[in-house]
């Protein structure tokens, strides 16, 4: 998030705006950001009489503009951060007092709102000034398939090194909680040693994936045609569907043989220009490079239109009370066989 990059350099550096109003979709990273002002903007010292944290369900705009139009005690700056906003029900009055102190706040004070799960409405007048001034900071929800290149950012703000295929299968079983990812990333921080390397055997010791049976490891083992590990990788899979939700394991299989079309079709490229059209890591390149010598154009674009037969029939139609196991086992069989049957289209 390049408003949360802002802000940390904004208290890194001491270069603070009067107010900054964050708000949206993702609650992450404007934790994130309140989390800094209210630990690195005042000396503990200061925080005792100039600092002041109040939450949406205890109170109304009206009181934390009251709040911010005080002048600090033996300091410079006072600091009032509002948390939740988004629990106050804003009147019209209380609308019109935000425009008037944000066009003209109170240099002494910093206020911090923080307003998560939703956007503040854009038709506001106040929010039109913040947005003018650029005090108005968006928090947005990051796109599913950009989780795994975050995971790697983080990573690397960590200073742990990981194996290339680490980010994606994090991604895949914790989902696109980011506070979650976050606690798990900073387990592991705590966990590895200096120089240590992060891989399956200690994601599966620490966070509970395993490093035999997931779904990348299904993919390989489809792309190397091995049916008794594929269908004993579906079994697994199938009986812990909560775990393994199939849309997302049905993502990942799509993205692999859409990208395997896009191998075919660039053959005689090198590895990091195939690489670059798929969007991964030149790492994977030689998985693409196994997966072609079973699957060819014709092969890998029945595969999709398989996908898609499944997938319509994870969602009731065309299958009568099969669970998410079935369904993977009869995915599995029909890729594995996929020039021996009719593709429904």
């Amino acid at each position: 998030m390049k408003e949360l990059d802002l802000i940390l350099k904004n208290i890194k550096n001491k270069e603070l705006l009067p107010i900054y109003f964050l708000h949206g979709e993702e609650p992450f990273f404007i934790d994130v950001a309140l989390k800094a002002f209210e630990n690195e903007v005042l000396s503990e010292d200061e925080k005792a009489f100039n600092q002041t944290v109040v939450y949406g369900k205890d109170t109304t705009f009206s009181e934390v503009l009251s709040l911010a139009r005080q002048f600090p005690m033996m300091g410079d700056k006072q600091v009032i951060i509002l948390k939740e906003a988004q629990e106050i029900k804003l009147t019209e009055n209380e609308a019109a007092a935000l425009k008037l102190y944000s066009e003209n706040p109170v240099e002494s004070t910093l206020l911090v709102i923080g307003y998560k799960y939703k956007k503040v409405d854009s038709r506001k007048a106040f929010t039109k000034v913040l947005s003018k001034k650029k005090m108005l900071f968006l928090s947005e929800k990051i796109k599913d398939y950009h989780i795994p290149n975050w995971i790697e950012t983080e990573l690397r703000s960590l200073n742990l090194k990981s194996k290339p295929n680490i980010p994606t299968l994090l991604s895949q079983y914790l989902g696109t909680d980011l506070s979650r990812i976050s606690n798990e990333l900073q387990k592991l921080k705590m966990i590895l040693k200096n120089g240590e390397i992060l891989d399956e055997k200690t994601i599966e010791t620490h966070i509970g994936i395993s490093k035999d049976f997931n779904i990348f490891e299904l993919i390989k083992s489809l792309g190397k045609k091995d049916a008794v590990q594929s269908y004993k990788i579906a079994h697994f899979l199938g009986k812990s569907a909560k775990q393994n939700p199939f849309p997302m394991m049905m993502g990942n299989l799509y993205n692999f043989f859409s990208n395997l079309i896009i191998f075919h079709t660039m053959k005689g490229e090198t590895p990091q220009n195939q690489a670059a059209a798929m969007g991964i890591n030149p790492y994977f390149i030689k998985d693409f490079g196994e997966a072609a010598r079973f699957y060819n154009l014709k092969s890998a674009t029945r595969i999709i239109s398989v996908l898609r037969e499944m997938d319509l029939k994870s969602k009731g139609l065309g299958a009568v009370n099969m669970t998410e196991g079935e369904l993977l086992k009869e995915l599995v069989y029909k890729v594995l066989h996929v020039d021996q049957y009719k593709v429904k289209t």
